[in-house]
């Protein structure tokens, strides 16, 4: 298997993951506090939304370089 086509294998499961879930939540440490024995930490969870055009882009770019690997060989 050449890089190109590892490549496309990757964009077009990066694309419909990205049209099957929408995006991604991450949970970021933000504050952080100790006094004496108490110790104080805040969380906060992100969102990452994730546009549908790209996940379509995502899917058409690595079929089309899968095609134009498969006609150059």
């Amino acid at each position: 298997m050449n890089g190109s086509r590892l490549v496309a294998i990757v964009l077009i499961a990066a694309g419909v993951l990205a049209l099957a879930y929408g995006g991604f939540t991450y949970t970021k440490k933000t504050h952080e506090a100790q006094i004496g024995t108490l110790e104080l930490s805040v969380q906060e969870k992100e969102t990452v939304d994730i546009p549908m055009w790209a996940g379509v882009a995502a899917i058409v770019g690595g079929a089309a370089l899968l095609l134009l690997g498969a006609r150059k060989s």
